[in-house]
């Protein structure tokens, strides 16, 4: 582990940056203001607080939230489709379902506008056979009218190409003698597999997000070669895993929901060497707050996930759902006079009241702030302060009038209220999955996580709290702890009694071949690679599909059809053994494994010997109880092995941790704090 390894992962209030040098000091970090116009910015900013010269860097792991903000915020780049005559419509068309449960109300805005869709002769039927053969001139005619229309980038998705791709090949081919630039995506390279709404969806995000990601990487890469970085980076994706930048700017879609994804990762590593591997995140940012679920050290990975109504994108990622609570988020009575949190947020700019960038509106922030549970002189980001008392007006003015409460009652509320709100995710990955959440630990990171953590465990029943030794940078951990990874899907759709296993065997070999390829050509050290087969499967007649694990490349059928009663099993309790079953898809996952990052040395070395020693004041804080005088600890300085009892409050550069009273603080030999939450509060 000689070499210099920097993760750098960028949120959306804060750019969080760890650089791990083992011959020279070890770890430095720095936490930065997103820079929101130019995400590429603050990268930098953070890098140069290091003072750490890009020349020495020998990997630079980036997470980004370009391609999540574009397709949430629908700046997208103008992007056109080419499609099989008769299917112009199928991104509009969907699954007939509604954006609203009752009523047939509720719009939605495609992912391509219609008069960026086309149609031109073509048409496979679902074994891959031709039915009518490719209108080339067609295409070129279609190709011509996008430009003029000031298309920026393509995207081909012909009927049943994941059975027979020759035509989508041809078109591209086509296209690429035309097209100005390399912004060209064939929907059966980034997912070959049957559902045409889902496939075409997630090859129209691509296309849509492909030139976006571009122009920032290259932006970032270039800033930093004039710098002296002399590798390419490598980016996180939304399946936990990492591929280098020119790679990932042609399968851009799946760097949507990275930063969550690196969260996770960096969870379920730390969670595990503590001796947890069952956790539940929590991840409390400034602009949202991400929650997922690991089982025996592995993240959940789902190839079924939705980023917004309309919106399937069908590659693999980490299982995380998001709700709009995050430090950032504003406070506000509506019109039936209910407190309500979010979604809408204050962001970096102009950020919380507290931070004194001209925001006017209170969050969650100076909520905390108000509730003596933050110091105001050790808030990051700040540009000018504001006293308590201008942050408490504001509560008051914009919560607490409408509802009659002083403006420290109005910031109990606002804390109470948006506790609720995230405990609500808490339980969508746990209970409604028919998991008990006192079967797992809560492990709570991001700058603002540790502050509510407590509280939510109580709630929710949940015995122990895990706080990481860094929460507020743990997303940049992720970056450092990540492996390369590599997802390959290929639609088999028949019935599993017709399936021949050497076709299986066949599909997967080439899945293996291609991922050892890319990660060869990749040239990242690396320790060993794994390979992982999953197989999405259903009942004949039924449309919902099970994944289910495949023991080997050399899988047999009888082997299939138990897996698949089992899971049909444990997931609906019923046994239906007059149905055939029916092998959809087979998905191969290559891991080329990095070697360990250290997770201990992420721990202090500036311990005292007690924990009274690191006691640095006292502070009013309100808890459920009330008012109470409580201990403010420095984090940084409580030794290793200790135990003691809440109430505290314990501080450090990137998060402030709330010590309910009652609860049990033990700090471990890796620096994590363990909460055992008190009985009966």
């Amino acid at each position: 582990m000689g070499s210099v390894i920097v993760g750098c992962d960028v949120g959306g209030t804060f750019t969080d940056l760890i650089l791990h040098d083992p011959a020279n000091g070890g770890l430095q970090f720095a936490k930065v203001p997103t820079t929101t116009a130019n995400q590429a910015h603050g990268v930098l900013a953070a890098l140069e607080k290091t003072g750490k010269n890009a020349s020495g860097i020998d990997l630079f792991i980036h997470g980004t939230t370009a391609t999540t903000n574009a397709l949430l915020e629908r700046k997208l780049a103008k992007c056109g489709l080419i499609t099989t005559k008769g299917f112009r419509d199928i991104l509009e068309l969907g699954r007939r379902t509604r954006p609203n449960p009752y009523g047939l109300i509720g719009t939605f805005d495609p992912i391509i506008p219609r008069d960026l869709r086309f149609e031109v002769a073509e048409r496979m039927d679902a074994s891959g056979k031709v039915v009518e053969p490719l209108g080339e001139d067609e295409v070129r005619e279609v190709v011509k009218k996008l430009l003029e229309l000031g298309a920026e980038s393509i995207v081909v998705h012909f009927l049943h190409s994941y059975a027979n791709p020759v035509h989508e090949l041809r078109a591209i081919e086509i296209i690429k003698s035309i097209w100005p630039n390399e912004y060209v995506t064939a929907g059966h390279q980034i997912i070959a597999e049957c559902r045409e709404y889902e496939r075409g969806v997630t090859a129209a995000v691509n296309g849509s997000v492909q030139p976006i990601l571009d122009r920032y990487l290259n932006k970032l890469e270039a800033e930093l070669k004039e710098r002296g970085l002399k590798r390419k980076l490598l980016v996180m994706q939304g399946n936990g895993g990492t591929a280098s930048s020119s790679i990932v700017t042609h399968a851009a879609v799946h760097t949507v929901m990275s930063g969550p994804a690196s969260g996770v990762i960096a969870a379920a590593s730390t969670a595990t060497a503590a001796g947890f591997p069952n956790v539940v995140t929590y991840d409390m940012g400034g602009t949202s707050t991400d929650v997922a679920l690991i089982q025996d050290g592995v993240p959940l990975v789902s190839s079924e996930l939705e980023i917004e109504y309309a919106m399937p994108i069908h590659v693999p990622m980490v299982d995380v759902h998001t709700v709009g609570a995050g430090g950032g988020s504003i406070a506000h009575v509506n019109e039936a006079g209910l407190l309500q949190i979010g979604p809408k947020s204050a962001g970096a700019i102009p950020g919380p009241i507290c931070f004194g960038r001209g925001g006017i509106e209170p969050t969650i922030t100076d909520a905390n702030l108000v509730l003596g549970r933050l110091n105001p002189a050790r808030l990051l980001g700040v540009e000018k302060s504001s006293t308590l008392v201008t942050v408490g007006q504001s509560l008051k003015l914009y919560v607490g009038d409408a509802l009659n409460l002083s403006g420290e009652e109005a910031a109990a509320a606002v804390v109470r209220v948006a506790n609720d709100k995230m405990a609500g995710a808490i339980r969508l990955v746990s209970l409604s999955r028919g998991h008990d959440p006192r079967d797992f630990v809560l492990f709570a990171f991001g700058g603002a996580g540790p502050l509510h953590a407590a509280a939510l465990a109580r709630e929710l029943g949940i015995p122990k709290v895990l706080i990481p030794a860094r929460p507020g940078l743990t997303n940049a951990l992720g970056c450092l702890v990540a492996d390369l990874r590599h997802d390959f899907v290929r639609t088999i759709n028949r019935a599993l009694p017709l399936v021949s296993e050497a076709d299986l065997v066949t599909v997967l070999d080439a899945h293996i071949e291609e991922g050892q390829r890319i990660v060869k050509q990749e040239n990242v050290e690396i320790d060993c690679v794994h390979v992982f087969h999953t197989a999405d499967m259903q009942f004949q007649g039924q449309t919902h599909i099970l994944n289910v694990a495949i023991s080997s490349r050399a899988v047999k059928i009888n082997e299939l059809h138990e897996a698949f009663s089992k899971a049909y099993w444990n997931r609906f309790r019923v046994a239906l053994p007059e149905i055939k079953p029916v092998l959809v898809n087979l998905h191969t996952a290559v891991v080329g494994k990095r070697k360990p990052f250290p997770v201990d040395a992420l721990t202090s070395q500036k311990t005292e010997k007690t924990v009274a020693a690191a006691q640095a004041d006292t502070r009013r804080v309100w808890f459920d109880e009330g008012w109470l005088e409580t201990p403010i600890y420095d984090r940084e300085r409580l030794p290793l092995n200790s135990k003691f009892e809440g109430p505290a409050i314990l501080e450090q550069l990137d998060a402030t941790t709330v010590v309910h009273p009652g609860d049990q603080v033990h700090v471990d030999l890796l620096g994590n704090v363990i909460l055992k939450v008190a009985e009966g509060k």
